[in-house]
């Protein structure tokens, strides 16, 4: 089977790995760090920044797929420090609309490059 995967050139990625990879309608996207694609390095701050900066570069996935965020299914959240997770929630509720995708989030003890915060998502191509 050959692996149908998704480029955003816009979009950093820390490794040998494809940003997204397509199983049927299903677009599973790689988990994303805060890295910032113009320097590829870690955007620095607080968890506020450094979510919207793995929206950021989950939505440039999404887009070189041809999908938006209203395709979303499913968000995984990976906090180091789950106090930051009212703030990560706030910040989320504004990416997407009603209904909101599924999202489950975990405590992790640490993340690439020190980040605070991943996010990996899957989405649905409309039939």
């Amino acid at each position: 089977m050959s692996r149908r995967t998704v480029s955003a050139s816009n979009a950093a990625a820390v490794g040998p790995y494809s940003q997204a990879t397509w199983a049927g309608d299903l677009l599973f996207c790689s988990g994303q760090t805060p890295l910032d694609p113009g320097t590829g390095k870690l955007v620095d701050g607080n968890v506020v920044g450094q979510t919207h900066q793995c929206f950021d570069n989950l939505f440039e996935v999404l887009e070189a797929a041809g999908l938006g965020s209203d395709d979303v299914v499913s968000v995984n959240v990976y906090l180091t420090d789950m106090g930051d997770f009212g703030q990560m929630k706030e910040i989320d509720t504004t990416r997407f609309s009603s209904p909101y995708p599924a999202r489950t989030t975990i405590g992790c003890a640490s993340l690439p490059l020190g980040a605070r915060i991943e996010i990996a998502l899957t989405a649905k191509r409309q039939s």
